[in-house]
């Protein structure tokens, strides 16, 4: 270590605290002093892409990478919104371009194909004719296919986590206000109907000032995770949970800080982080090995603990608590708490909305759902039920987006909220490494969010753009 990170790390009052910590960690030594150095970064905003409008495009020309999990669904959705070209797809397998070639027969998209190339999406990114890259690939090649995709004049859309480190984080960033091409995180959960109700529900002030936001990821995925053959190539899903923090916290978190104006009003300045043991994922390995001896090497490795719970204290004194459980068997939830001085909303187990003491009736829930459902559920609620994608939520966000790009409007996430959001990970992996020691969030609006306007997702100068369904 050089003399002046020892430096550092003395005036931070954190040297040798990553010596300290106890249990399994994913970060090395010098990891988590980049973790803590990145943190720290202070940066000089180069173009603010908060509340940019890109030029409108009429039509916009799409290619997608990755057509295993999400991909082929992504690509289905797509191809039902007027004014969209599927102009080229690609993934490392062939049989998976072929398979959603198939399914495009009939439809008035013909897009070119790449497959069986590591980097066969450099190629298809290269094209000229493309206004938007959708990215549905492992999470590894998310930040640099986006950045790839900037540099080629090209929007990037990738699904989330859009970045797995802080350095990761800060090079979209900088790409993206270079370039002034917009850097969206698909964060879907956004644009759950519950979520949009209280969306708005804020901005009418039904809240009062919002106190302290709650969001999850619980998801009992530990069958699926050590399936063969189900999607995830080279069991690259498993892999992530070898990492022990918050692997997958925007969920939860997305919709929490939209309401909360994080990045628009308010930001966060702190986080700690807490990981229960492991109870499941090693036992499940070394109980599948001794079956398979595909599993040998998964049998060896330490995992993430069941349960993290990560909490941030933003700089106008408001709590967000954000967990991450994968592997107990637990109901799904993304928990979606809202409380405020004037009232709460909570999404699981079941909605509730409450004023006081008790949860409302179904009545007054039904009169405050009438009041307050935003235009864009109105608009193409029942269409998104229909068409599908995670009960209509993700035909909303694609159609949206489409919408946005259409008319020139900005998106309702930007580049710094897929940073952002995004960065919770490796936070959370050092503070969990480090006994839970709190850590600085960077400000990756570089001040900006003092002056940035909240999002009021509205369909004022939008909702233009028609759906074939």
């Amino acid at each position: 270590m050089s003399n002046k990170r020892r430096e550092f790390l003395k005036l931070s009052g954190l040297a040798g605290i990553g010596m300290m910590g106890t249990g399994f960690t994913g970060l090395s030594q010098e990891e988590q002093e980049k973790v803590l150095v990145q943190s720290k970064r202070q940066y000089a905003q180069r173009f603010n892409m908060s509340g940019y409008a890109a030029p409108k495009l009429d039509v916009v020309r799409v290619g997608v990478i990755g057509l295993g999990m999400r991909g082929p669904g992504a690509v289905d959705r797509l191809s039902k919104i007027q004014g969209v070209e599927i102009k080229a797809l690609c993934d490392l397998r062939p049989e998976m371009v072929d398979k959603v070639m198939k399914s495009l027969e009939g439809t008035s998209h013909k897009p070119a194909t790449y497959s069986g190339s590591t980097y066969a999406w450099k190629k298809m990114v290269d094209r000229d004719d493309l206004d938007m890259i959708y990215i549905a690939t492992p999470w590894q090649w998310h930040t640099p296919m986006a950045v790839y995709a900037m540099e080629a004049g090209k929007h990037a859309f990738s699904e989330v986590p859009i970045a797995i480190r802080l350095e990761e984080c800060w090079q979209l960033v900088e790409t993206s206000e270079r370039t002034k091409k917009h850097c969206m995180q698909l964060e879907n959960c956004c644009y759950d109907f519950f979520e949009l109700m209280t969306l708005n529900m804020a901005r009418d002030g039904f809240f009062g000032d919002v106190i302290h936001g709650e969001g999850a990821y619980i998801h009992d995925l530990l069958d699926l995770n050590f399936k063969k053959d189900t999607g995830y190539q080279d069991m690259w899903r498993l892999k992530e949970n070898y990492r022990d923090g918050n692997i997958y916290p925007t969920h939860g978190l997305g919709p929490v800080c939209q309401i909360m104006n994080i990045n628009r009003g308010d930001q966060m300045d702190y986080l700690t982080s807490l990981s229960s043991q492991d109870f499941h994922m090693k036992a499940r390995a070394e109980e599948l090995a001794d079956q398979d001896d595909f599993y040998a090497s998964f049998a060896t490795k330490q995992f993430r603990g069941n349960m993290n719970t990560s909490l941030v204290k933003t700089k106008k004194g408001r709590s967000i608590m954000i967990q991450h459980d994968v592997s107990s068997p637990r109901p799904y939830s993304r928990i979606h708490l809202i409380s405020g001085t004037k009232g709460m909303a909570r999404k699981w187990p079941v909605p509730g909305i409450s004023t006081g003491h008790g949860w409302m009736e179904e009545a007054e829930m039904k009169a405050l759902e009438e009041k307050y459902t935003p235009e864009i559920v109105k608009k193409v609620g029942e269409m998104a039920k229909k068409i599908g994608g995670h009960g209509g939520m993700d035909f909303m966000m694609d159609w949206r987006l489409i919408d946005c790009l259409r008319n020139g409007l900005p998106l309702d996430q930007d580049v710094y909220d897929a940073a952002l959001w995004s960065s919770i990970t490796p936070l959370s992996e050092w503070s969990v490494a480090n006994r839970s020691n709190s850590i600085d969030v960077p400000d990756f609006t570089a001040g900006s969010w003092e002056t940035n306007k909240p999002v009021e997702l509205t369909l004022k100068g939008g909702g233009t753009t028609g759906v074939n369904v």
